[in-house]
């Protein structure tokens, strides 16, 4: 077997830079510890059939990394997450510390797509920075900007056409939103703070309501130029240091400020009991989940910290249950339409069209095989005509 001379540091930093323990690789390469090790410390090397599964399967880097003479500089996505503690950081799975790396990549993409200039006509973040209200001015405000009254979201005749609608009026005031199929039951999404490009991404996992939910949560952390990350329970919050974790409760609290405006709740519910009939009825007002009337109540006394928990944990249960549940499949073209969003996929295709780019490029900034390219152009023809 002819060995490939590749850098040993540049594989260690391949592994740590994905939070990978080496346990975890000789799983998935079906290798012994002590061959990685050997890999790692330049004892040996592996072959190019090896390497190619290493680098494509595992680490997701091009092989012609693994041959480079150091490491390649890349931003440092801890520094964003200033709000999670380096330790806590660490400990993120490789599948999320992958989402964040191709957030990284896409927040490049829309700088080279751009020129540099968020093409939103209105930029929330830039236009509501320097103000300073309490939370209540800051829901009304940011609804404001948002152009959805509480009237109109309570039209709505589902869940999933208000997911569709608050997505578009972010992405209409400056915020890119992506979606990604996490494959991890504990995290709903994240953010990532950039004063140009910030942006969003959810995890398709999640039922709808919760989806709506971490927009509205990681709009808190983007309002705060801090990146985050929104964990499924409160365990995720309880590990973080004190100062951290009171900036995600409030988060917590901003996003349902905005999607429950505790005057029309207030009103909502005089004379109401608390209990899981009349929560089920609000959530459905609302467009909300469960979770988030459920902690309206608790905040007003009118449910206590037993029921409190019990009824959460049913609820996650119930929502992995569904998860699980849910067979894959359905259309190709239209999931990639619907994880990388209308706005993105025009400024691609914009650019495309005004020659400004090839389709080898094209095919780089949408993320797709160029076999692929035709098919996914015309259903965006047929989206984009209904």
């Amino acid at each position: 077997m002819v060995k490939v001379p590749v850098n040993p540091y540049v594989l260690k930093w391949a592994r740590e830079s994905l939070n990978l323990t080496i346990d975890e690789v000789t799983s998935r390469l079906n290798k012994r510890a002590d061959v990685i090790e050997a890999w790692e410390t330049g004892a040996d090397a592996p072959s190019y059939a090896q390497l190619e599964k290493l680098a494509y399967d595992v680490y997701k880097r091009p092989i012609a990394v693994f041959f480079f003479p150091h490491p390649p500089k890349e931003d440092d996505a801890k520094k964003s997450f200033r709000t999670i503690p380096v330790s806590e950081f660490e400990r993120l799975p490789s599948s999320l510390v992958r989402k964040i790396r191709n957030a990284v990549i896409k927040k490049e993409n829309l700088y080279e797509l751009c020129s540099g200039i968020n093409p939103a006509a209105k930029q929330l973040l830039k236009e509501i920075k320097g103000h300073s209200y309490n939370i209540h001015e800051l829901a009304s405000v940011l609804r404001g900007y948002l152009g959805i009254s509480l009237d109109k979201q309570k039209n709505w005749d589902s869940v999933e056409e208000a997911l569709e609608n608050w997505r578009k009026a972010f992405e209409d005031t400056g915020i890119f939103i992506f979606k990604e199929a996490f494959r991890n039951d504990d995290f709903s999404g994240f953010c990532l703070y950039d004063r140009e490009f910030p942006q969003i991404i959810i995890n398709n996992s999640m039922v709808k309501t919760r989806q709506i939910f971490t927009l509205f949560h990681e709009l808190g952390h983007l309002l705060y130029e801090t990146s985050g990350i929104d964990g499924l329970d409160d365990d995720f919050i309880n590990m973080l240091p004190k100062q951290d974790s009171e900036i995600e409760l409030l988060c917590n609290r901003i996003a349902s400020e905005i999607l429950v405006p505790s005057q029309d709740f207030d009103m909502k519910i005089r004379g109401m009991k608390a209990n899981e009939e009349s929560i089920t009825n609000l959530a459905l007002l609302y467009k909300v989940s469960r979770e988030v009337i459920l902690r309206k109540f608790a905040d007003r006394m009118m449910i206590d910290q037993s029921t409190y928990k019990e009824l959460s944990l049913k609820w996650i249960e119930e929502s992995r249950r569904h998860r699980q549940d849910k067979k894959g499949g359905g259309d190709y073209y239209n999931t990639q339409i619907a994880y990388l969003g209308d706005k993105y996929i025009e400024l691609a295709f914009n650019s495309y069209y005004k020659k400004l780019i090839n389709d080898i490029q094209l095919t780089d900034y949408l993320n797709i095989r160029l076999d692929n390219l035709p098919s996914l152009e015309l259903s965006l023809h047929k989206r984009w005509v209904r």
